[in-house]
């Protein structure tokens, strides 16, 4: 048996985010990260074509090496993992295994939430899926969920205006809207891997009492669970503390702009889907 990197996919730069958190909690093995930032954003995509583009970068992470995908993206989790999970595993190699970020999220709130009235911030793709919603529901019928939908927050952090004062007026009015949809709220799930990058200015404009989960620390030690529960999946996983980066955009305006998500040092190739 071959052993091969765990891999870790996004339509975009946000994945980079939980990538950080991953190689932190679980540092000693290999890594290998794929932005397909040439077609990005997923978030405004129908389901169709997000699961097209998920399932070609799949197979090419599997074709890498892979025995191990996490989907670090929200809208490709919504809307292309149950398919691929179900319909394409089997076929391609049923020995395979394709995480997503959503689930993890869903299993700690409850623990989180006291009043069981529960936030999701989320691009529109996201919160248009009700994967949130559906997936609480189906493991914590009591909760209530209620969405909003942010489409200004993935540019504010990717043009780099995430600390200006123009990213307080969204950041405001969206939770402005979200509480005046239901007071009771005293949780929030940040439902998209930019929005740790917008953590400081959510705190400001976020009542003290309400609780944030953000989804990078939730998935490494989901990870780290999930590689203890499945011995023959972590024995196929490279342990040499690697890191490499593929984008299917230019790798200069990738390097550029994934300094402002990611801690280390990124050894970039350009990679076709």
């Amino acid at each position: 048996m071959q052993k091969g990197p765990i891999a870790v996919f996004d339509s975009g730069y946000g994945g980079l985010t939980v990538l950080n958190k991953i190689v932190e909690c679980l540092p000693k093995y290999d890594y290998i990260y794929l932005g397909d930032n040439a077609r990005a954003p997923y978030g405004t995509r129908s389901f169709e074509v997000v699961y097209e583009y998920t399932l070609q970068a799949v197979e090419k992470l599997f074709s890498m090496g892979a025995h191990l995908v996490i989907l670090a993206c929200n809208t490709a989790s919504a809307k292309a993992l149950r398919s691929i999970q179900q319909k394409d595993l089997p076929i391609i190699d049923p020995d395979r295994r394709v995480l997503g970020v959503i689930r993890p999220s869903v299993e700690s709130i409850d623990r989180l939430s006291h009043s069981k009235h529960v936030g999701v911030f989320g691009t529109v793709g996201t919160v248009l899926s009700e994967s949130y919603p559906l997936e609480i529901q189906k493991l914590y019928p009591e909760i209530k969920v209620y969405q909003e939908a942010c489409p200004m927050w993935v540019p504010l952090v990717e043009n780099n205006e995430f600390r200006g004062e123009g990213a307080d007026y969204f950041v405001s009015k969206n939770i402005t809207n979200l509480l005046e949809n239901n007071p009771l709220i005293d949780s929030v799930i940040l439902g998209c891997t930019h929005y740790p990058l917008l953590i400081e200015k959510i705190k400001k404009f976020l009542p003290n009492y309400i609780k944030i989960l953000e989804q990078g620390d939730i998935v490494g030690k989901s990870l780290k669970e999930y590689l203890q529960r499945h011995p023959e999946m972590e024995t196929k996983c490279l342990k040499g503390g690697n890191v490499k980066f593929y984008t299917t955009e230019s790798v200069d305006k990738f390097e550029q702009t994934a300094g402002i998500f990611f801690n280390g040092e990124l050894n970039v190739e350009h990679l076709v889907l």
